[in-house]
């Protein structure tokens, strides 16, 4: 098996210009990936656009923006048994997917793979990935084990993808990776990282900072709720309500993760106690890594 049998699925809404230098870089790699592109709500003719310069990428229009969960109705049209995510301003480096699919052909166990992600023109490093390399936890496995990734440098093994409910659509976009990596996991499929398996992304300037902030606050808590102990539920909370006395999008982050408190406490599913351990360490070892 090899690169053609991972499908590549890409989110996208508003940002043509970016997205067709993405499918031009996918058209390039040697694997010839199946491209299935769902948009969300685009209006400035984005469908249109790529159905005419690109006929063989399959295009999905949804009229409203589903965040993170868009992923999951393009990986639920795919065949193959892999699926690797872009975002509209990343593309994988070629052989990025071979490699891929011939490690999660030789570990059938494995439920898929974070891979390098190297930010702008420079090729920088994506601090996620940094700290990923250094993973504390055990495994037999082709490389450290992680529970978290990047979502435009990750490819996953679509079967328990699927079966976990893929990406959670009330986290939308930012830090949306943690849970689902988390369930996975906790179903037994482990995700490895490995610095061969590389993605470049370089980030839209369209971006709201302050806005992916107050998603990052939010979601982190929505997290810390509906999987960890009570302990770091505490911690986590507590340090949440400090940020947000002096800094105005975590403090609107917390208002949003408080106002949906009901829905997210009343499926609140705690890891196991040998994940929770995992966190534990993980925990740890950034605590290390600040000080």
């Amino acid at each position: 098996m090899d690169g053609a049998h991972v499908s590549v699925v890409i989110i996208t809404r508003d940002r043509l210009r970016s997205l067709l230098t993405t499918l031009t870089r996918l058209d390039a790699l040697p694997e010839r990936p199946d491209v299935v592109l769902v948009d969300q709500g685009s209006q400035d003719g984005t469908p249109a656009a790529v159905r005419r310069g690109f006929p063989h990428v399959r295009v999905l229009e949804l009229e409203h923006d589903r965040g993170a969960a868009g992923r999951t109705v393009g990986a639920r049209v795919v065949r193959t048994p892999y699926v690797a995510f872009c975002d509209d301003d990343s593309w994988w480096a070629p052989g990025a997917l071979s490699r891929a699919a011939a490690l999660l052909d030789a570990h059938p166990g494995l439920g898929g793979i974070a891979g390098r992600v190297l930010l702008g023109p420079e090729g920088r490093l994506d601090p996620a990935c940094a700290a990923m390399a250094t993973s504390p936890l055990a495994g037999d496995l082709p490389g450290p084990r992680v529970l978290g990734f990047v979502a435009c440098g990750a490819i996953v093994r679509r079967a328990p993808y699927l079966a976990v409910g893929g990406f959670d659509p009330r986290l939308r976009i930012g830090g949306e990776e943690q849970l689902l990596a988390t369930d996975l996991a906790a179903r037994g499929w482990p995700l490895v990282y490995r610095h061969d398996v590389v993605a470049f992304h370089h980030p839209s300037a369209l971006r709201d900072r302050a806005a992916r902030r107050a998603m990052q606050v939010r979601n982190d808590l929505w997290f810390a709720w509906l999987r960890r102990h009570r302990g770091h539920v505490v911690r986590v909370t507590g340090a949440a309500l400090r940020a947000a006395a002096g800094e105005r999008a975590a403090r609107a982050g917390l208002v949003r993760a408080v106002a949906g408190a009901p829905g997210v406490l009343g499926q609140r599913r705690p890891v196991p106690d040998w994940l929770e351990r995992d966190f534990r360490a993980l925990d740890r070892t950034r605590v290390t890594r600040s000080g």
